[in-house]
């Protein structure tokens, strides 16, 4: 294995990789905030450890290999951005670091074929959709599988939902105040399609009429987070391309997908497309951002008063500073008492395919997460993430607390529709 990775190798992505690393000052407020720090203590596993270590592999004095397991440890949740007073932005050291580091390193044959296993198959909703059946299947002989394709296993759930295929224009209902694109995701239309669907339902209660391109791809965060750069900068440009121009706003309502498809001129830096990408992602909002600054009809009152935890997802509050907005639109829900979860920066583990690679640790953030959120006596919870709807639910049932979890267009929809959140 090459001993280290030269700057000059990152191409066109040294430029952000090495101006970040010079902001950082190492001075510590890093530490609280992160997840992986919190849990193990350790100074290379927290955000100034893992850049002190990165700088060192670019000038050569650690080797790549023995800097791996740190990194790998890493989420990606970025509350470190938000904790920064130096302004670093971490993302754009991690991301460009794991795609070079991935083409130099050395993987199991298990490893390689696991990791081709998720990358051709949560992107496709169609493929993701036999996987997960099968996987059901699989769940009979769990015993006798590894113990990562056991943690996979225990993520999907016993029964999926129906398909419920997306028309390519939702109207408006009522005049048309807007018109919008929509990102569908990935694996959210497979485990959960209602978010979708509520989220249709309340654009349009609201005058705002929805565009969802058929022939979209995955938003490429799956990918580029996990090093695979190539890939998710070919669905990036792919999108950038499909995507109409003649709407308002595109809009996704998964964080992680949000946050993602926002890299795409950290992604594209250098290429003939970095300057579409940064138009593209000048028209980017999450869901519940453009409802906030749209304004939205109260809805009808609920039958009676329901406590509901907030809890923020970290690609949305830290890495797209979303967190004012859907606790304003779930506050204008008479009767609805939205409530604070304890330590609520913190990530709940899920990061996408990090329960995977990870489990132990998503394990212990998971189980702090939802014992956070039953603290607070909420019937429901909601959230603005799949990948964090999946692994609180998981957790909560691990306590067997009955808690609802929910997206925050569902709990909106169901308000407007008056049916009961739990």
């Amino acid at each position: 294995m090459q001993h280290h990775i030269p700057v000059e190798e990152l191409g066109s992505l040294s430029e952000p990789i090495a101006e970040n690393i010079q902001k950082c000052v190492h001075c510590g407020f890093c530490l609280p905030v992160c997840p992986t720090y919190q849990v193990m203590g350790e100074e290379m596993d927290s955000p100034r450890g893992r850049i002190f270590l990165m700088k060192e592999v670019l000038e050569g004095r650690v080797d790549l290999e023995e800097s791996l397991p740190y990194l790998d440890r890493c989420l990606g949740c970025v509350g470190c951005v938000t904790a920064c007073p130096s302004g670093v932005q971490y993302g754009e050291i991690i991301t460009p670091f794991r795609a070079r580091a991935e083409e130099l390193r050395e993987r199991t044959a298990f490893d390689r074929l696991l990791r081709w296993f998720v990358l051709e198959t949560l992107p496709h909703p169609g493929r993701f959709r036999l996987a997960a059946r099968m996987g059901a299947v699989g769940k009979l002989l769990k015993g006798m599988l590894p113990g990562r394709l056991r943690t996979m296993l225990d993520l999907l759930p016993d029964q999926l939902p129906k398909a419920q295929p997306l028309p390519e224009i939702y109207p408006a209902e009522g005049p048309r105040r807007a018109r919008v694109a929509l990102l569908a995701g990935c694996a959210q239309q497979v485990l959960a399609p209602d978010i979708n669907w509520a989220t249709l339902r309340v654009l349009a209660k609201n005058g705002v009429e929805t565009v969802i391109p058929w022939n979209q791809v995955c938003c490429g965060a799956l990918a580029a987070h996990t090093g695979a750069l190539n890939r998710a900068k070919s669905q990036a440009k792919h999108n950038i391309q499909v995507f109409p121009k003649d709407v308002d706003a595109i809009l996704t309502n998964a964080a992680g997908c949000g946050s993602g498809m926002h890299e795409y001129p950290l992604w594209l830096h250098g290429d003939p497309e970095e300057a579409a990408a940064r138009e593209f992602s000048s028209r980017l909002q999450d869901v519940s951002k453009f409802l906030a600054g749209l304004g939205i009809a109260t809805p009808p009152a609920l039958k009676q008063k329901t406590k509901v935890a907030f809890h923020d997802a970290c690609h949305l509050a830290h890495a797209q500073k979303v967190k004012s907005q859907p606790r304003q639109l779930l506050s204008a829900i008479p009767n609805l008492q939205l409530l604070e979860v304890p330590n609520g920066e913190i990530c709940c583990g899920s990061a996408g395919t990090y329960n995977i690679e990870q489990p132990e640790t998503a394990a212990e953030l998971g189980r702090q997460k939802a014992e956070s959120i039953a603290s607070t006596g909420a019937i429901a919870v909601a959230t603005g993430n799949i990948g964090c709807m999946t692994q609180i639910e998981s957790h909560l049932l691990q306590l067997k607390r009955p808690i609802r979890v929910l997206h925050t267009m569902q709990i909106l929809d169901r308000s407007y529709r008056e049916i009961e959140i739990a």
